[in-house]
């Protein structure tokens, strides 16, 4: 999954005197099966997306304009199916079922990409870093609030496959090449951010146990008011990483 730039970072680690559930170890935080099931239910969710960004990837590397294009979307999508074996394995190694943990969050990404779906190339490439970045930003935050296995696991899923980069240097070199192409791209990612931010918010809404999560209850720190500075972070880092594209926010 694509992640945030550095400019563009925002919590993506625990605080630095951990305390509660960000202190503890997975066995010590599992004993709560609310929190339990909040896990179960991220990790669903991440996996799906890892899952649903391997085929999209695979499809977006048919528009590619030159077989090296291609190549590096093959790679990319390759490492994005590794990332989704790595939450599959560990669903089942804490005695979850991968299937039924994915199940609850197909409708809503499958109709976030359904929604979304590119219509050229480099559509394509503004969807893979914006909209992949908006839910690695929401899945950092939460991150900061897991215990530290869970943390280390789903930081590591995060890491950048090398999208950012490769989208940043295409688009800015379509742009330069097209100086109208900005206004048209710059569009489709402000679409882009308002259903990705819809999209997170209606997953966390039908699931009770991430909405605890999130607002308190079994992950420490979060309140009504942290999850709208929460919100607020995420726009920001959409911001700087609308201007790492040379495009308007």
């Amino acid at each position: 999954m694509t992640t945030p730039d550095n400019a563009a970072d925002t919590s993506a680690e625990a605080p630095s005197q951990a305390t509660g559930v960000a202190a503890q170890d997975w066995d010590t935080a599992a004993a709560d099966p609310q929190y339990r099931a909040a896990v179960v239910d991220l990790l669903g969710a991440l996996a799906y997306g890892e899952l649903a960004a391997f085929e999209r990837l695979a499809e977006d590397a048919k528009l590619a304009p030159t077989l090296s294009d291609k190549a590096e979307l093959a790679k990319m999508a390759s490492a994005e199916f590794h990332h989704f074996e790595q939450l599959r394995g560990r669903l089942a190694a804490i005695g979850a079922e991968p299937t039924q943990a994915m199940e609850p969050f197909v409708a809503a990404l499958d109709g976030f990409h359904r929604q979304t779906a590119p219509s050229d190339w480099l559509e394509g490439l503004v969807k893979a870093y914006v909209g992949d970045s908006i839910a690695s930003d929401f899945y950092r935050e939460v991150a900061a609030r897991l215990d530290a296995d869970t943390r280390q696991l789903v930081l590591g899923v995060l890491d950048d496959t090398g999208h950012a980069s490769f989208a940043i240097e295409k688009v800015r070199a379509a742009i330069d090449a097209d100086p109208r192409m900005g206004g048209r791209l710059a569009l489709w990612a402000r679409r882009l951010m308002g259903e990705a931010l819809s999209q997170s918010q209606r997953v966390v809404a039908d699931r009770d146990a991430l909405s605890t999560m999130l607002v308190g209850g079994v992950a420490d720190g979060f309140d009504l008011a942290e999850v709208g500075r929460m919100f607020s972070r995420i726009t920001e880092a959409h911001t700087k990483r609308m201007a790492a594209l040379g495009l308007a926010a």
